[in-house]
């Protein structure tokens, strides 16, 4: 059964759109656009991950009968307001940054254009998946970036809701982890899962030795035991004394990671388990993984920090109308000027421009034109929804791939964990010519 995900939304979306149909305003034409007005401390970029997700929840996002039945028992909406819904499609056009692209302050990640009554059902449904999944992928690209070609493993569904447990999962894989634990992410997406035991299959058995053997009959030498249950030196001697030097790898979940993964790799190596692995976990982030590069470690597990963006569980992401058809049948630009809420008018579009060796240097943002290419930019909002028909839909590896390339043009200054300004600046060309109110600096 295909669950509507209409209702993913606040009620004031639906109130807005009774008040609006009312008034004769709400077929008129719109832009909305999707942003970040700044990055967390700390961070150089941002990652967007969810766009997929997003296209598959705009497909199912219909007002079924079951759905109108419970806005008219709650009082939510009148009738003419339910008439109308029974009928929603969305008929607009969407584009916006791939899955796997990196993100600035102002860089307009999705713009929505439609009518206004068609566009404001989807700002909650929108933000809650591309605010969650592209947190997460932030997270996970420091992490991939850390980490150096050794291989992460995304571990974190027992410290997050079951639901975001599976978009985790995905947003992880597309910023470069290798696997997840969660096999209904990996039944979903399609994306590698892995795992072996726990700590609890050890303590189930009466020795060490015994919870060892079974494992290794049950899985083949390839596998990978925990060896800190009780004392790390013993268990790696029992392990390689059942295996042979064929064992796949040992896991470590507490300790000094550093200190210990040296003694281990030691041991092993004079065990003649030159090629047996060595794995580490224990609530891992990219400052962990950054001062664990010099040990000889050959990947890591992730859970909680990963799963709750290191410290960010949310990008910041707002929806915004930034333009609409006037009374008089023309398309104006239209902006929010609260202070510290500030947003810039008119439709949007975007290059990121690189110099000749192909590094990143602005964001350049097009207000109400579309900015031109010098020959070294690349365009940054893909079609994703036309007239209404899904266009951008892209797999999990061709997220991955992608997210590779685009991070790798970045300056490397990108992968200071430190605090400090964006890695490149966000510049606006066109309607706007004042100066980047989402910085404290122009380089207009």
């Amino acid at each position: 059964m295909t669950h509507s995900t209409a209702l993913l939304t606040d009620h004031y979306e639906l109130t807005m759109l009774q008040a609006a149909l009312a008034d004769g305003t709400a077929q008129r034409r719109s832009v909305f656009e999707l942003f970040a007005r700044r990055l967390p401390d700390g961070r150089r970029y941002g990652v967007v991950a969810g766009v997929n997700r997003l296209l598959d929840a705009l497909e199912r996002f219909r007002f079924d009968e079951q759905t109108i039945a419970f806005l008219a028992d709650r009082g939510v909406v009148d009738q003419a307001t339910r008439d109308w819904l029974a009928e929603y499609r969305f008929s607009g056009d969407i584009s916006g940054y791939a899955d796997g692209e990196i993100f600035f302050p102002g860089s307009p990640v999705l713009v929505v254009e439609s009518s206004f009554a068609e566009a404001v059902l989807l700002e909650t449904v929108f933000l809650s998946i591309l605010n969650h999944d592209s947190a997460v992928a932030s997270a996970a690209s420091r992490m991939t970036w850390w980490a150096g070609g050794r291989p992460c493993i995304e571990m974190g569904s027992r410290r997050t809701h079951e639901g975001a447990a599976v978009g985790a999962a995905l947003a992880a894989y597309i910023a470069g982890f290798t696997a997840t634990s969660n096999l209904e992410a990996a039944r979903r997406f399609g994306i590698p899962s892995t795992g072996t035991a726990a700590h609890a299959f050890t303590l189930l058995h009466d020795r060490e030795e015994d919870a060892f053997r079974s494992q290794v009959d049950a899985l083949g030498k390839g596998t990978t035991l925990l060896v800190d249950t009780y004392d790390v030196a013993a268990a790696v001697r029992t392990a390689i004394e059942l295996t042979g030097p064929e064992l796949g790898a040992v896991r470590l979940d507490s300790g000094d990671l550093p200190s210990l993964a040296g003694q281990v790799r030691d041991q092993l190596d004079s065990l003649g388990a030159t090629k047996t692995r060595i794995i580490v976990t224990s609530d891992l982030d990219e400052f962990q993984i950054a001062a664990l590069a010099p040990a000889p470690v050959d990947g890591y597990g992730v859970g909680t920090s990963l799963v709750t963006g290191s410290g960010y569980p949310t990008c910041g992401f707002v929806y915004k109308l930034v333009a609409r058809e006037d009374a008089s049948g023309e398309v104006v630009p239209v902006a929010k000027k609260s202070p510290d809420k500030i947003s810039i008018g008119g439709r949007k579009w975007a290059l990121r421009r690189r110099t000749p060796a192909g590094v990143a240097e602005v964001e350049l943002i097009g207000v109400g034109e579309q900015p031109v290419d010098d020959g070294d930019d690349r365009v940054l909002l893909k079609p994703l929804v036309e007239s209404g028909k899904i266009v951008g839909r892209t797999t999990p590896e061709e997220s991955q791939a992608h997210h590779q390339k685009v991070r790798d043009e970045l300056p490397r200054s990108a992968s200071q964990l430190s605090r400090g300004e964006p890695a490149i600046p966000t510049d606006y060309i066109g309607d706007y010519n004042n100066r980047n109110p989402f910085l404290p600096r122009s380089h207009t």
